[in-house]
C-alpha cells in the first residue's frame, strides 16, 4: 500500500485553514514538514515549519512527518518532539560519523518517536546500510535537499531500487520513502522500483482537486 506524505512548504499564506482541512479530506496519510536552517541547505523555514507544525497539532489529527535539513540535528529534534511527530526524519550527512547517528536514532526512539534517515542524492547507499536494522524509514532524496518544485533526478531511482532489494535481501523491515520532484508521471517510476510513501508537495497543492491527484498517486 503505498501512502502519500503532503508537503506544506509551498503552501499559500492566509489559506493555511483551508489547505489542511482539504488535504485531510482527500485523504493524504501524513503532513511533510520541511525544516530548513539556512545553513544545512540554503533556505531557513524553521520558524515557519514550527508554526506550521504547531497549528497542524491542533486542528487535525493526521501524523506529521517531520524532514530535518538541518546541522544541528539533537536541537531540532528536542524543537520538533514537541509537536509530538508520527517520525523525524535526520540526515545521514548532517552527522559527524556513524556514532553519532546511532545516537540521534536511540535519543529519537526513546522519545516515542519513529526515526527516520535521509540520504542526499549523491551519497552512498552502502554508507547506511549498517543502521538500517535500527530505522522505521529510509528516505532517498530524488532532488538536491533544500527547494521545491524540482524536477526527479532520474539516476535516484536506481538507488530506490537496490535499497528495496537489499532490505528484501536482508529481511529488514522499513519504510522507503522519496521526496523530489514527485508527480503523476514520476510516481509511477519510484513505486516500481519499491517507494512506498511519496512526498509530494508542488504537484498536490498546484492541482484543482486534491482528492483526485493523491488518489491518483496512490494507484
Amino acid at each position: 500500500m503505498v501512502e502519500i506524505s503532503t508537503s506544506i512548504l509551498t503552501m499559500e499564506k492566509g489559506e493555511e485553514t483551508k489547505t489542511i482541512f482539504a488535504l485531510e479530506a482527500a485523504k493524504t496519510d501524513y503532513f511533510h514538514i520541511d525544516v530548513m536552517d539556512g545553513k544545512f541547505v540554503e533556505k531557513n523555514t524553521y520558524k515557519k515549519m514550527m508554526e506550521n507544525s504547531s497549528y497542524i497539532k491542533r486542528i487535525s489529527n493526521l501524523p506529521l512527518d517531520v524532514h530535518l535539513m538541518v546541522e544541528d540535528v539533537k536541537t531540532a529534534v528536542d524543537d520538533f518532539l514537541a509537536v509530538e511527530p508520527n517520525i523525524i526524519t535526520f540526515h545521514y550527512e548532517a552527522c559527524k560519523d556513524s556514532s553519532e547517528v546511532l545516537d540521534i536514532i536511540k535519543y529519537i526512539k526513546e522519545n516515542n518517536c519513529k526515526v527516520g534517515l535521509a540520504i542526499k542524492p549523491n551519497t552512498n547507499l552502502e554508507d547506511i546500510y549498517e543502521f538500517l536494522p535500527y530505522i522505521h524509514m529510509c528516505l532517498v532524496m530524488t532532488v538536491e535537499p533544500g527547494k521545491g518544485g524540482q524536477k526527479l533526478i532520474k539516476a535516484t531511482v536506481n538507488k530506490v531500487r537496490d535499497l528495496k532489494k537489499y532490505i528484501n535481501d536482508n529481511n529488514i523491515e522499513i519504510d522507503i520513502e522519496v521526496d523530489g520532484g514527485i508527480n503523476l508521471v514520476t510516481a509511477n517510476i519510484v513505486k516500481e522500483a519499491g517507494a512506498n510513501i511519496l512526498v509530494s508537495g508542488t504537484a498536490i497543492l498546484m492541482a484543482k482537486d486534491y482528492k483526485v491527484i493523491i488518489d491518483e498517486l496512490k494507484k
